[in-house]
């Protein structure tokens, strides 16, 4: 399983220290449009707090998945967003996409090195951590989504199911403080859907997944955020929010 620095002498550069009373999270009136016009974003203001699991749901196009591209500078809107303090600039994205650990839908995104152990050192390898912390961290983040005895696998040769935790490992080794994740359950069978409900409830990170899953949201996220068409509609504790039928049923959700 070899590591090769890309940059030796590279050091690795400190994360912000998020003191008691700080969001892990803030966004404020944060607007988006594509180039064909279309506003995907508008006035979006959210906080999470550390330790915050939250659901976003929301029909298709509702904003759901350009909202988490702007968490750690994939996208750029206007308005601002701050992670544990730190501005999402130009200048800060090495540290923010450390802080941010998106997993996007579609694993094979995220999966490109030769084997899974590549994939999960790949962070920690690009932040400038000395070969033994890389190898600690990537087996570490391999064994506590439950695939490290597939690290020396080739990634297109997994399961479904898998390689959505692989994704995730691949995150989880940079240690972030907020995990981003876009329809984890998409695709997978039952068994492999339990698997990773129990895998999120058990993580202690803070949270924001963007999902379908009405299921997943009831039993492991116990905020939901709706948004549609860009803005976001409703935000409270779960349970009440499943109460209000109407509201789920006027933005083309189902809470079952």
């Amino acid at each position: 399983m070899p590591v090769t620095h890309p940059q030796r002498g590279r050091e690795a550069v400190p994360a912000p220290v998020l003191t008691a009373d700080e969001p892990v999270l803030a966004v404020r009136g944060l607007e988006f449009a594509y180039p064909d016009g279309r506003q995907a974003l508008r006035a979006v203001s959210l906080e999470l707090r550390r330790g915050e699991k939250v659901a976003l749901v929301g029909p298709n196009g509702a904003g759901k998945s350009t909202f988490l591209l702007h968490l750690n500078g994939i996208l750029r809107g206007a308005g601002t967003i701050t992670v544990c303090g730190l501005a999402v600039a130009p200048a800060n994205l090495p540290v923010i996409r450390s802080l941010v650990g998106l997993v996007f839908q579609d694993p094979d995104d995220q999966l490109f090195s030769p084997t899974v152990f590549e994939d999960a050192a790949f962070g920690p390898l690009h932040m400038g951590l000395p070969e033994h912390e890389v190898r600690r961290r990537a087996m570490e983040a391999l064994e506590r989504v439950g695939v490290a005895q597939l690290a020396d696998r080739m990634s297109h040769h997994l399961s479904a199911g898998e390689k959505k935790r692989a994704a995730m490992a691949t995150v989880l080794g940079m240690e972030p403080e907020l995990l981003a994740l876009d329809e984890p359950s998409a695709g997978l069978d039952p068994r492999a859907r339990r698997r990773l409900m129990c895998l999120l409830a058990d993580l202690p990170h803070t949270m924001l997944v963007a999902t379908h899953d009405m299921g997943m949201v009831r039993e492991v996220l116990p905020r939901t955020v709706v948004m549609d068409a860009g803005v976001i509609v409703a935000d409270g504790p779960t349970t009440r929010l499943f109460e209000d039928v109407a509201l789920l049923t006027r933005h083309g959700l189902e809470p079952r």
